[in-house]
């Protein structure tokens, strides 16, 4: 007597295999080669802010003290 089992995949096993495959899917992009810091001590020391024409107009419509 042979036995025919057939390979089946039921509604719940395909659902969690769909749910494994998106979760290593979204975690894929995550894992990233770390990088070193290029900046020199002068330069994370340096002021970055810088007085443009839209920071003055923010200052003068919202009535800050110049």
């Amino acid at each position: 007597m042979g036995s025919d089992h057939k390979l089946t995949l039921g509604r719940r096993d395909f659902l969690r295999a769909l749910g494994a495959g998106a979760a290593v899917t979204a975690a894929a992009p995550l894992v990233t080669e770390a990088k070193a810091d290029s900046e020199t001590n002068d330069e994370k020391r340096k002021s970055r802010y810088k007085e443009t024409d839209d920071v003055k107009a923010y200052y003068r419509v919202n009535r800050y003290p110049s």
